[in-house]
């Protein structure tokens, strides 16, 4: 399938998806939540796919949504837009594969809120980070009051949603709200080999761990170490990934997954 603002390609298990508005900074708008869905509908059903990375084309990652589109919108249409962004970001945070935020600059309002809904993110030194939408009068309206205080803690995530400040890749690192920071040049190298890194392990546990961290995650522990137990037990037995995986290891050979 052809879209216009998503730029896909797929290699050894690893889809690359770049959001491709350069000249509106790669702002979010209903076509690209339309193009996010369909491309969600095709590789949700792909058992090839390991990883995803999603990243921006220019010098933004992404720098907000599309103000021009919201800025005639009645209530109702502002609730619906929010809802609709919610539910997309919902779908990119429980894709069965973990998927990864290459922040290659701005990462502003919806665009720090995309990269929230994604496992984890790797950042350029040149990328910023803000919710910047009290400074329009608005609210964060793609969960970004939920994840961010659930990603680094309440009192943070108060602070930049009140203050709507823009932080540096460094800042965003000491607050985890980032895991690793490389130069640009080097970003989507490094990016793609962690990528290869994940994709070499076993695919099953690899998808059962996200499945596990994120129900915990929003769950409780009891509930989320009884399923963990479960799914444990399910990579066990004859012609199991597990079996395969510790037989490799006492035989000193890389896994056939």
């Amino acid at each position: 399938m052809s879209y216009k603002i998503l730029k896909t390609q797929i290699q050894e298990g690893i889809v690359m998806v770049t959001i491709s508005r350069p000249k509106a900074m790669n702002a979010l708008n209903t076509v690209f939540f339309d193009e996010m869905n369909a491309l969600l509908d095709e590789l949700d059903s792909n058992k090839s796919i390991k990883v995803m990375i999603i990243t921006g084309e220019g010098k933004a990652f992404v720098a907000g949504a599309d103000i021009a589109e919201m800025v005639n919108m009645n209530s109702l249409q502002g609730q619906r837009f929010s809802e609709y962004g919610q539910r997309t970001f919902e779908r990119i945070e429980a894709m069965p594969f973990p998927v990864i935020a290459a922040v290659n600059g701005f990462a502003l309002g919806g665009g720090c809120e995309l990269a929230m809904s994604c496992d984890f993110r790797i950042a350029s030194t040149k990328a910023k980070f803000g919710q910047p939408e009290v400074n329009l009068g608005l609210i964060p309206g793609y969960a970004g009051t939920q994840r961010m205080a659930r990603l680094i803690g309440k009192a943070d995530a108060m602070y930049l949603l009140t203050t709507a400040d823009m932080i540096g890749a460094d800042e965003a690192l000491r607050l985890k709200l980032v895991q690793k920071v490389f130069e640009p040049e080097a970003l989507m190298d490094e990016v793609m080999k962690i990528a290869r890194n994940i994709a070499s392990k076993g695919p099953q546990a690899v998808r059962k761990v996200k499945e596990v961290c994120r129900i915990g995650f929003y769950g409780n522990i009891v509930e989320g170490s009884a399923l963990e137990a479960k799914l444990f037990g399910t990579l066990f037995g004859k012609g199991s990934e597990g079996e395969e995986g510790m037989k490799a290891f006492i035989e000193k050979r890389k896994p056939n997954w």
